[in-house]
């Protein structure tokens, strides 16, 4: 029962009405038996500031940081994770008892989940995209010892600031997606993550495969495929290349895993249920 006492968590971001966050994150909390409820708040740019500072003088306990918010929330935080600061992205921030902003990043531990038991020490991985989302994958796979990391993107200076930011970490090298050498970068990952949010739902590019169908016509079979987009799920990307004989993954599992790391870090350290969050999600869908 929400009362006078209630606190509230949010998600802050623009768009935001697709979100599945509420979804998940009420669920948890409904089954933990906390006196919260999380909603999703619509932002526009110019209203970040005012949106933020309110909820400072609210019963908020912290947030939830989406496109196109996360660099722009480092300049309010009195403390930033050493995560947050390396891929230069903050998803999730917590109120002090003093008022202070804490800001840190579950995104990489979200993208993990899935993939810390297939083995993928020293493979190869290919990225499609080079913004932020394309930051945390590539910290991701990192911490999970790939070999070699390849970006394929559009916008040639987001690539080059990427590959700079981490060619110190890791042996990694761009392409724009016009190269005429991608259909054996193609063949030869391990692994495929498309950041791009080519494939959503309730957008212009519902339908649409990052670079079109013909890009993909020399996938491997044996190719790990993963699409961040979890709305709709599996996108036609992940439908055309599970048509290929590839193993596919959607953003629903790194949607939770991020989902309840934020709630263990709003909660002091409490362990969330995943597979509440999961099947509260599954009958959702």
């Amino acid at each position: 029962m929400i009362t006078s006492k209630t606190s509230f968590l949010a998600l802050i971001g623009n768009p935001v009405s697709h979100s599945l966050s509420p979804i998940i994150q009420n669920a948890a909390i409904q089954y933990l038996g906390l006196d919260l409820i999380y909603m999703a708040i619509p932002c526009k740019n110019e209203d970040l500031e005012i949106v933020i500072n309110s909820l400072t003088k609210m019963n908020c306990k912290g947030l939830n940081i989406t496109i196109p918010f996360k660099q722009k929330v480092f300049d309010i935080c009195s403390e930033i994770s050493p995560v947050a600061k390396k891929v230069k992205a903050i998803n999730t921030l917590k109120l002090t008892n003093d008022k202070d902003w804490i800001g840190t990043n579950t995104d990489i531990d979200g993208f993990i989940y899935p993939l810390k038991n297939l083995n993928l020490e020293k493979k190869n991985s290919l990225i499609l995209g080079s913004g932020g989302a394309a930051r945390s994958v590539v910290q991701g796979l990192i911490e999970l010892k790939l070999s070699k990391i390849t970006i394929v993107s559009r916008t040639k200076n987001s690539l080059n600031k990427l590959i700079t930011d981490f060619k110190n970490d890791i042996e990694i090298e761009g392409w724009v997606s016009t190269d005429t050498e991608i259909d054996n970068l193609i063949q030869e990952a391990d692994l495929i993550v498309n950041t791009t949010p080519v494939g959503t739902s309730n957008t212009t590019n519902d339908g649409l495969i990052p670079f079109g169908q013909s890009f993909w016509n020399c996938i491997n079979s044996n190719t790990i495929v993963y699409d961040l987009i979890y709305n709709p799920s599996p996108t036609p990307f992940l439908k055309f290349c599970d048509k290929k004989g590839c193993m596919t993954i959607d953003g629903t599992q790194m949607l939770i895993a991020q989902g309840a790391k934020s709630l263990s870090f709003w909660t002091n350290g409490l362990e969330v249920p995943f597979e509440i969050m999961h099947d509260a999600l599954k009958k959702y869908l």
